[in-house]
């Protein structure tokens, strides 16, 4: 099928709409948000700047970018293959790490560069039935209808809004001071490595939402329908991962068994790392309700490059965290293929330089280290915001 069949909607079509409340003054946004700086003027014409940018890359959309995405999935399965075949013979060490090594890096590129990608609605624009948002499954505990919702949805529509994004923690961290501290909290260091390691299936719990099912706002017959479609795909990846393949290794079983676990586990830690790198930063800023009040569109641009940050790396590495090190490009332009990220960040940060706005880079090291700090500081009582960049350099 031709990967120019239908043209792309503008950005002014597909995006979230921005978060409404009542008006509120813009000298009653906190102090220090570089938010505040921006007169309703500049926010109207960095909109259109921002706009520009989404619209140049959709045009330009054809079967190069139609080719990349079919590469990705092609080479997660023969790696998948590759992996398979060489824990046939797991009892070997040799053999066992080369067949953990290559399905860890399968499961790390199909979760990341093809799974959040494609149910991110990124392809779609290929009109093909199968890399298609609405009917892609991905290799992880997530039902695909519930993460679009929670994660497409809520996180990427009300991006670090205090009360409103359900990210922010995952509703059982505390990593803004803004939250209210509660004595559970001084136990988040140790459940976060839980976490890290059995991140997929945090994920999937999160999915259902705690808060409208302590409220009544989800019904019970809803949670028990989204209870069962977790059950599926409980069901389907225990018995892929940890019975069928490990049979097939016949003799191997033990071997193979234990080989997929560790690369399940060397995924969800990775995508742990890379998620948190993107949004908990010292980098990044929260907000209130009122800040976003009457929100424009140039506005909701701000919000996202001010709650995102990226990660510094060679073109591997961003292929391997699924582009999200380009966090800042993803937030801006979540529907934009990832592929493209790299070409326009240049853009974003001339817009960012122009208008006195951050943008938040850094290396691994740094971001992971500046996440793990704030994660060990704020399960304590108290804390204040750390020192944030206002604009950016050069």
């Amino acid at each position: 099928m031709s990967a120019t069949a239908t043209k792309p909607r503008t950005r002014r079509e597909r995006s979230p709409q921005p978060a409404r409340s009542k008006p509120v003054a813009l000298d009653s946004r906190e102090p220090g948000s570089p938010l505040a700086r921006l007169t309703a003027e500049q926010l109207e014409q960095l909109g259109r700047e921002f706009d520009a940018i989404h619209d140049d890359v959709f045009a330009s959309l054809g079967e190069p970018d139609a080719r990349y995405i079919r590469r990705m999935i092609r080479l997660h399965r023969q790696l998948v293959l590759a992996a398979r075949a060489l824990l046939l013979g797991s009892r070997r060490r040799p053999f066992w790490l080369a067949g953990t090594a290559a399905l860890s890096v399968a499961k790390i590129l199909e979760n990341m560069e093809i799974g959040h990608n494609v149910l991110h609605g990124q392809w779609d624009w290929m009109n093909d039935p199968d890399i298609n948002s609405q009917s892609w499954d991905w290799d992880t505990a997530s039902p695909a209808q519930a993460w679009r919702h929670s994660h497409n949805y809520e996180h990427h529509t009300f991006t670090n809004i205090r009360g409103k994004d359900r990210d922010l923690g995952y509703e059982i961290m505390r990593i803004d001071p803004h939250q209210r501290w509660y004595p559970i909290y001084l136990l988040q260091p140790l459940y976060n490595i839980v976490l890290m390691a059995f991140f997929e299936w945090g994920v999937a719990l999160h999915d259902l939402n705690a808060g409208a099912i302590r409220s009544g706002e989800k019904s019970r017959a809803q949670l028990i329908e989204e209870l069962k479609a977790i059950g599926v795909k409980a069901r389907r990846q225990v018995i892929k991962d940890y019975i069928a393949f490990p049979l097939l290794s016949g003799r191997a079983f033990k071997s193979t068994l234990a080989a997929n676990f560790t690369a399940n586990v060397i995924r969800n830690v990775w995508a742990h790392s890379i998620i948190f790198c993107g949004h908990f930063p010292d980098q990044t800023y929260t907000f209130s309700e009122d800040e976003v009040a009457a929100e424009t569109r140039g506005g909701w641009y701000v919000r996202q490059l001010l709650g995102a940050a990226n990660i510094d790396g060679r073109p591997l590495f961003h292929v391997m965290t699924g582009n999200l090190s380009f966090q800042v490009e993803h937030h801006l332009y979540p529907d934009m293929p990832s592929s493209r990220y790299a070409e326009i960040a240049p853009r974003v940060r001339d817009v960012c330089r122009r208008y006195g706005l951050p943008y938040n880079t850094g290396p691994l090291r740094k971001q992971l280290g500046t996440v793990h700090r704030t994660i060990l500081r704020l399960a304590l009582p108290g804390g204040r915001p750390r020192p944030k960049p206002e604009r950016t350099m050069g």
